[in-house]
């Protein structure tokens, strides 16, 4: 009988077998975008495992960054990195980060992690720790983990307490709004908000603009920034449209400092203010509905006198439009109410805005009378300025007055544990905070230097001497402060026939009187 011959067994080879031990994937990590521009971290965390994988013959099919918190759930680097081994479960690929708290520092994130890899085949290594499945490696990577957790939480608890400290002292410590920046000032341990021109000036402007009734709403504040060559737009030269309202509601413009959500009430901090407590109290009024304007939409850069002007038929304010001719488009006023005998009678732009600026140049004084105007009004100053001390005084009892309560309602938070009523009191000394504030910028400009009166007086009389130039600049905004300056009612126009009588404000009327009456000042009864 023949020997039987043995066979050599056959192992096959697995191309997924070979490929598991050389597939590697590596991931990096800081904390934000500073650190990637500042230090160096990112670089080496990068380095130290493409040397690691190189030591161990790994084939690196991809390298994958963030500059995110440890935290964050979604990362786009993370996120990259299991996408791609989603696309392919037959390969098995090795994590490698340099430290377990660049991967997460999050205990219950880690875990999620660590069990959607593990059901994609995937392992975790890292050149300082040695991952493995045991009771003993699994503690020592948990311990890492909670460790790691621990830190970050200290971090940020040591951080807020810092910044509540730093803003109890009067320090901004929140991100810069635009036209402010940190740096170093003179007197200040750390960093300090900072003007940053020209951008501060134009934010003035619009700040001051809304106050004054300029801007109808927040979307013409919108309007003006990112029309403003000045302001910072966008890689695509847009501002975004909660930018304008981030600025009007920010209490930092106007000096103060504090947290709503801290408990910090506001008060003033050390960086100059673009604006007064005052304004930025008017802003908020107007932006709360106590004080209403139209929108924009009925006062647009094409139709300046729209809503401004009343049909004097039935007194409804004029609409406009554009006509559409046969070879362009003409602009119209009309009277929009139906049962009016002027509706949908249109009335030519050129026509109207015309008799509208003739109508302007009559309101301009004469001449001779503004050396009069500045005499007695040089006069008024001087006697208010007399005055500053008297009321400089009653502000400071109205300020002892409001400190008393503030410290009666401490007394009352001492002795009351309710919630309801805790939060109550709380509540009475943040308006007696901003009270108090208020009162104090009364008493800083209750008197005003003579250098800053001529500065305003020449403005105003420029103003007096001739609207009609303002209105020329072709501004809307300019338009729109004629309108409101120069007359005290609105227009009433009559098609066919023109504008009546128009009612100047009270600037205009006095100078007016001036020609026809005693040329002098009356005195305050005594």
């Amino acid at each position: 009988m023949p020997a039987q011959r043995t066979r050599k067994p056959v192992i096959p080879k697995s191309k997924s077998v070979i490929q598991e031990t050389k597939l590697a994937l590596i991931y990096g990590r800081v904390s934000s975008k500073k650190q990637v521009v500042a230090g160096d971290g990112l670089n080496s965390q990068l380095t130290a495992c493409l040397n690691y994988a190189q030591c161990r013959g790994y084939e690196v099919c991809g390298t994958f960054t963030d500059d995110l918190t440890g935290s964050a759930s979604r990362r786009p680097g993370l996120d990259a990195l299991l996408e791609v081994m989603r696309s392919d479960r037959t390969k098995r690929y090795r994590i490698v980060f340099d430290h377990i708290n660049r991967f997460s520092r999050d205990m219950y994130l880690y875990g999620d992690l660590r069990r959607m890899i593990d059901e994609m085949g995937g392992t975790l290594e890292s050149p300082h720790m040695v991952y493995g499945n045991d009771s003993t490696s699994r503690l020592v990577e948990n311990m890492s983990v909670a460790v790691s957790d621990y830190q970050r939480k200290h971090n940020m608890e040591q951080t807020n307490v810092r910044m509540r400290s730093r803003l109890e002292n009067g320090y901004a410590v929140f991100c810069a709004p635009v036209g402010y920046r940190y740096g170093k000032a003179s007197g200040h341990a750390g960093k300090v908000l900072l003007r940053d021109e020209p951008v501060a000036s134009v934010v003035i402007e619009a700040l001051e603009g809304f106050a004054n009734l300029t801007f109808g709403n927040a979307a013409d504040v919108h309007r003006f920034l990112e029309a403003h060559p000045l302001f910072p737009k966008s890689r695509k030269g847009k501002v975004p449209h909660q930018r304008a309202g981030d600025i009007l509601r920010n209490p930092a413009y106007a000096g103060l400092v504090g947290s709503e959500c801290w408990g910090i009430p506001f008060r003033m901090g050390h960086h100059e203010p673009l604006i007064s407590v005052a304004t930025h109290q008017r802003i908020q009024d107007r932006l709360n509905g106590k004080e209403r304007l139209p929108s924009r939409k009925n006062l647009s850069d094409d139709f300046p006198l729209r809503t401004f002007v009343m049909c004097d038929d039935c007194g409804e304010p004029l609409t406009a439009c554009w006509s559409k001719g046969t070879h362009a488009r003409h602009p119209y006023y009309l009277c929009p109410r139906k049962p009016c005998a002027s509706y949908g009678k249109s009335i030519r732009r050129d026509v109207i805005e015309g008799e509208f600026e003739a109508l302007l140049r009559t309101a301009e004084p004469d001449p001779r009378l503004f050396a009069m105007a500045t005499a007695m009004f040089k006069e008024l100053w001087a006697r208010r300025a007399a005055n500053g001390q008297a009321r400089k005084k009653a502000l400071k009892d109205e300020l002892a007055r409001v400190e008393r309560q503030i410290e009666d309602t401490v007394q009352r938070i001492v002795e009351i544990s309710v919630p309801a009523a805790l939060r109550a009191l709380e509540e009475k000394i943040g308006r007696l905070e901003k009270e108090k504030l208020l009162i104090a910028e009364k008493m800083a400009t209750a008197t005003m230097p003579q250098g800053a009166f001529d500065q305003r007086l020449r403005t105003a009389l420029s103003f007096l001497a001739s609207p009609w130039k303002l209105w020329t600049s072709g501004r809307i905004e300019d338009r729109r402060a004629v309108l409101k300056l120069t007359f005290a009612d609105r227009l009433r126009y009559k098609r066919g026939e023109g504008f009546r009588t128009a009612n100047l404000s009270l600037p205009f009327k006095v100078l007016a009187d001036f020609l026809s009456g005693e040329k002098v000042m009356a005195h305050q009864s005594e």
